[in-house]
């Protein structure tokens, strides 16, 4: 399809997955991730909503992976397929000379890091930064390409708000910096830019793309340590931003969009469109 539609070769992939499980291609295997600490059970605060929309922070315990638990999130959510994507589109000479190809991935905060960077995903995040150093050597041999990860920042998705404590970490976080806040639209333009030479590709010392610096800045990590510590569900409105994060989940789905009616009346019954080329 690349080659019909498209011309051929590839100037630029982008790899994101967040998925439940994963067959493997070549031996049938079946591999289930999961989203657990490492060592020791994981107790935190996190933010939900009453079948009224009325927020809570309650505490929840998470119990540590067990058995292959690791390996299977690895497995999964590693770095194992986008190498295989990148090995089948060079052996079928679909690869242009200087591409460049990134994986996003996400390091967060120390609240949230004992389930996240420390745990059972961040083995999978590892996995696949170490996989983007393997590319980009590859790539750079052959084709004067590169291969990098894009640390992105905090934003609210369906994967991010099913992990124990994102949910009230983001809110909190949107509550101390507000509009500062770079929504993920304006994140990828900044990588677009980076990978494309519009702007200078800027990477930390481990070759990752780093848009997460203004999440990570000790003086807001400092502040949402504050409020965490003080937050309750008679103290949450006053802390987060409920509103916006509410207004996100929504638009998730397609609702909270500005200037819609959805009180409006909607077919329902349209013909699917037709491809063109």
């Amino acid at each position: 399809l690349l080659a019909e539609r498209f011309g051929g070769r590839l100037d630029f992939l982008i790899y994101s997955v967040a998925a439940p499980r994963r067959t493997d291609p070549d031996t049938g295997n079946v591999y289930a991730s999961v989203l657990k600490p490492i060592g020791s059970p994981y107790t935190t605060k996190t933010l939900v909503f009453d079948e009224y929309g009325a927020p809570e922070v309650k505490e929840v315990t998470t119990a540590p992976a067990e058995g292959d638990d690791i390996e299977q999130t690895v497995a999964v959510m590693g770095g194992t397929d986008w190498e295989r994507w990148i090995t089948f589109l060079a052996d079928r000479s679909l690869l242009a000379d200087g591409f460049a190809t990134a994986a996003l991935s996400y390091i967060g905060s120390p609240l949230t890091a004992a389930i996240y960077r420390q745990g059972t995903i961040g083995a999978a995040k590892s996995h696949l930064e170490a996989t983007a150093r393997t590319l980009d050597e590859r790539l750079g041999k052959t084709l004067g390409g590169r291969a990098v990860t894009s640390v992105n920042a905090a934003a609210v998705t369906q994967s991010s708000t099913a992990i124990p404590g994102i949910a009230l970490y983001v809110g909190l976080l949107r509550g101390v910096i507000g509009d500062a806040m770079v929504a993920p639209i304006g994140q990828l333009v900044e990588l677009w830019d980076q990978l494309t030479g519009a702007r200078p590709l800027d990477l930390d010392d481990e070759g990752r793309v780093r848009l997460d610096t203004w999440e990570l800045d000790p003086a807001v990590q400092n502040a949402v340590a504050e409020r965490w510590s003080t937050a309750t569900s008679d103290t949450i409105t006053e802390l987060a931003d409920l509103d916006w994060f509410s207004d996100e989940v929504r638009r998730l789905y397609g609702f909270s969009v500005p200037g819609f009616d959805y009180t409006a009346a909607v077919e329902t019954d349209v013909p699917w469109p037709t491809l063109t080329i």
